[in-house]
């Protein structure tokens, strides 16, 4: 590490910045990530784009600062430029460790949403919407695995998809999800980087993965408040049968690509722009394997980076079709979605520009099932 300290303070005392150095066997790539007072590297050979990595590593700073706020880091490093940050991330690793490279809601910067009947998204959306004798209250989120059900915010306050990403890999990994309830001091970035919020998180269908997350501005005083209200909401819903419709949603809700009745359509990710929400189909042949979901997301990427121009192009792009010996993949951007779309290699390119247009029109015809829409405020 004082290596690459000492390359990339080279660059800085020149006014310049280094992003990335591209090794001589032409698959690898070591990009660089500078967010004082912390400097960030990845070595890779996926053959992703170098606004991906990129990308990764903004996501690990801001899971970083989700345990050490920026304003504790500059202070620590100005008393200590030496200082070993990992004493301060001990506990923390199994957060750091599940951040997912292949996770196709962070790679859109979008919230994955569970697919579920409207009527019963609302009500328990109803039922979560905090009472004034609860103080404080920023955000309750329900979630059955890493897709949110519902989500209640004040009317002022709207969650970045940066800070649910990093509130979302913090309650699902594994030392928070195995307790039954916990109450974490937790920093989302967005919202404020130099400051501790606290995080109460219930398990409360562990069968099916679904966890009740209500984020405070509140100090630590307040823990046995929001349980009392949790519980009782929790009772109510219990007792009405909500809670059992939920879960077998829950475990409903994946779909398969046949379901769409579309020739030759193998995988597609859809994101509505306007609810910055995104669903994917269930992973089916040929993309049962880690290596060929890899190389599917790696096409995803490459495409995505292409049509946003992530990577000094020269301009943004409407559409970017691109066929191997593999699969056609089509990226396709408008005003309301976007598609990443993909086909046998063996079916005509106006075969793709078709099907993206048939999952297009499903996914309006399904979109108050697929996305959260009119979440409560408060």
């Amino acid at each position: 590490m004082g290596v690459v300290q000492a390359i990339m303070s080279v660059f800085a005392d020149d006014g310049d910045k280094l992003r990335c150095i591209n090794c001589a066997d032409g698959r690898t790539r070591i990009t660089f990530l500078a967010r004082s007072p912390l400097y960030y590297v990845c070595v890779s050979s996926w053959g992703e784009p170098e606004s991906v990595t990129r990308f990764h590593l903004e996501y690990l700073h801001l899971q970083i600062l989700s345990v050490v706020t920026a304003l504790q880091l500059q202070r620590i490093f100005e008393k200590r430029t030496n200082f070993d940050l990992r004493r301060l991330l001990e506990g923390a690793y199994t957060y750091l460790a599940s951040l997912h490279p292949l996770d196709l809601a962070m790679t859109t910067a979008s919230l994955g949403a569970l697919r579920i009947e409207p009527s019963l998204r609302n009500k328990v959306a109803d039922a979560l919407v905090p009472t004034a004798k609860i103080k404080d209250m920023l955000y309750v989120v329900l979630v059955a695995g890493t897709r949110v059900i519902t989500l209640a915010r004040p009317r002022k306050h709207s969650i970045h998809p940066g800070d649910l990403h990093v509130l979302l890999n913090t309650v699902t990994s594994s030392s928070v999800r195995d307790a039954p309830a916990s109450w974490l001091p937790i920093c989302l970035p967005k919202f404020n980087p130099n400051g501790f919020l606290h995080a109460y998180v219930a398990s409360v269908r562990p069968a099916a993965e679904l966890t009740l997350v209500l984020v405070s501005g509140g100090g630590g005083d307040g823990f046995e408040r929001v349980r009392g209200w949790c519980e009782t909401v929790m009772k109510k819903l219990e007792d009405d049968g909500t809670l059992d419709a939920v879960e077998r949603a829950a475990k409903a809700s994946e779909y398969s690509v046949a379901d769409l009745g579309i020739q030759g359509l193998r995988h597609f990710v859809y994101k509505n722009r306007a609810h910055v929400q995104v669903t994917t189909p269930r992973w089916e042949e040929p993309y049962e394997s880690l290596g060929a979901r890899r190389r599917l997301i790696t096409m995803y990427q490459r495409i995505h980076d292409a049509i946003h121009a992530k990577s000094g192009q020269e301009g943004q792009l409407k559409l970017q079709y691109i066929r191997t010996e593999h699969e056609s993949v089509m990226g396709w951007i408008t005003q309301p979605f976007e598609l990443y779309i993909t086909l046998s290699p063996r079916l005509p390119k106006s075969a793709v520009v078709g099907a993206a247009n048939a999952v297009a029109r499903w996914a309006k015809r399904e979109e108050a099932r697929l996305f959260l829409r009119d979440a409560p405020v408060f």
